[in-house]
């Protein structure tokens, strides 16, 4: 009797001992914080941050080059607003920016303010370079225009007949002069979907992109296109808007 009772006692023992290691077991199956912890623990990654930067004011052949090098080394591809004088005798690099993936857009064809100017002023400079694109690259293509100084006025967008860019970060490069300032201001500025400013008509310009360019990989950022920043942001652009991010208007 003594016996038997001594085992239905272990045996009690033993299914308690189960009981609490199932329930221990069961707390820490699924943590607290729900699916996204455990994609956490179990080493998912992050979701991109995506950026765009673009140039203004070339081509020019003796830092565009460089950049589009560096670029080239890298596997990014950026947006290049070019000046319809700077192209003559450049053709070269024009088609260097196509081959590799870069979009290209319109800075007008002198770089004249078109807040303000004529009809007639405004098409002129906006058709005369893309007549001169199109002699080098071939027909079909689409320029989104970066009015000069950021600036069109209402009757100025609608004669627009694509997209427009501004931009969400801007470094002041062209006056800074200084690789360094430059790209310290970008990196600390700079945000998921902005559109980043710069001037390939500098060398102090071309170096800074570069460093940005190397620090923001690091950091998990990926660089695209202007049109391919507002696609995957699900943002349609629309002929004759002016887009300063990859979701905003400058109105």
């Amino acid at each position: 009797m003594a016996k038997g009772w001594y085992q239905a006692f272990v045996c009690l023992l033993a299914a308690a001992a189960l009981s609490l290691l199932a329930a221990q077991q069961g707390r820490t199956a699924v943590p607290a914080g729900g699916a996204a912890e455990v994609g956490e623990e179990s080493g998912s990654e992050p979701l991109p941050k995506y950026v765009a930067l673009t140039f203004d004011d070339g081509p020019r052949a003796d830092t565009t080059s460089v950049l589009l090098e560096g670029l080239q080394q890298r596997g990014v591809k950026v947006t290049f607003f070019l000046i319809g004088e700077q192209i003559e005798g450049n053709e070269w690099l024009v088609r260097w920016m196509a081959e590799n993936g870069h979009q290209i857009g319109s800075h007008t064809f002198s770089h004249q303010k078109l807040a303000g100017s004529g009809k007639d002023t405004i098409l002129q400079e906006i058709n005369k370079t893309e007549v001169l694109l199109s002699s080098v690259l071939g027909e079909g293509r689409e320029y989104w225009l970066r009015p000069p100084y950021g600036l069109i006025d209402e009757a100025g967008k609608k004669l627009v007949k694509t997209p427009m860019v501004y931009w969400s970060v801007d470094p002041e490069d062209w006056k800074v002069l200084d690789a360094d300032k430059v790209s310290e201001h970008v990196c600390s500025h700079v945000q998921d979907g902005d559109i980043i400013l710069l001037h390939d008509f500098y060398p102090t310009s071309v170096e800074a992109a570069l460093r940005i360019v190397d620090r923001l990989q690091e950091e998990g950022y990926e660089f695209v296109t202007v049109e391919e920043l507002l696609r995957l942001n699900g943002t349609k652009a629309e002929a004759g808007k002016l887009y300063r991010n990859a979701w905003e208007e400058r109105l």
